[in-house]
């Protein structure tokens, strides 16, 4: 019942059946059973995961601390994270889709911008990119 909803991890599935009183035996043999039969992927959960939250504006450090919470293994992490997304591009959409086109001219207004792209988990390297000149360039 609980996969027919959505995705789980395997860490995330074993601590949703021990809260709801299973035997540990019983969840470890279900967990290995629906991760033979591929209902249970971490790696196709940790792709799907960063995906979606990379949609809603997340950056990757806020998405991997989500993932290490949730018990997920830190290279199926790293795999998910590197798979394709262009974290520079998704930090200079977000600013522009906050800000405005216009690049922030004084100190203030670029705190402020980094400011809002850290707490939503993008890395030094990705704000830097975001709020420099790289921005009018790629728009042009």
């Amino acid at each position: 019942m609980l996969l027919s909803r959505r995705d789980f991890c395997a860490s995330e599935l074993r601590c949703t059946l021990l809260g709801q009183g299973f035997e540990p035996v019983a969840v470890q043999g279900v967990i290995e059973e629906f991760s033979a039969r591929g209902y249970l992927d971490d790696e196709r959960y940790a792709l799907h995961f960063v995906s979606q939250r990379a949609e809603r504006g997340q950056g990757p450090l806020r998405i991997q601390r989500e993932l290490e919470q949730l018990g997920v293994a830190a290279p199926l992490i790293e795999a998910a994270l590197t798979a394709g997304e262009d974290w520079a591009r998704r930090a200079r959409e977000l600013r522009i889709r906050r800000f405005g086109l216009a690049p922030p001219v004084h100190w203030p207004d670029k705190a402020k911008q980094a400011r809002f792209l850290q707490y939503r988990g993008f890395s030094n390297d990705h704000i830097r990119a975001a709020l420099g000149s790289e921005v009018s360039d790629a728009l042009s």
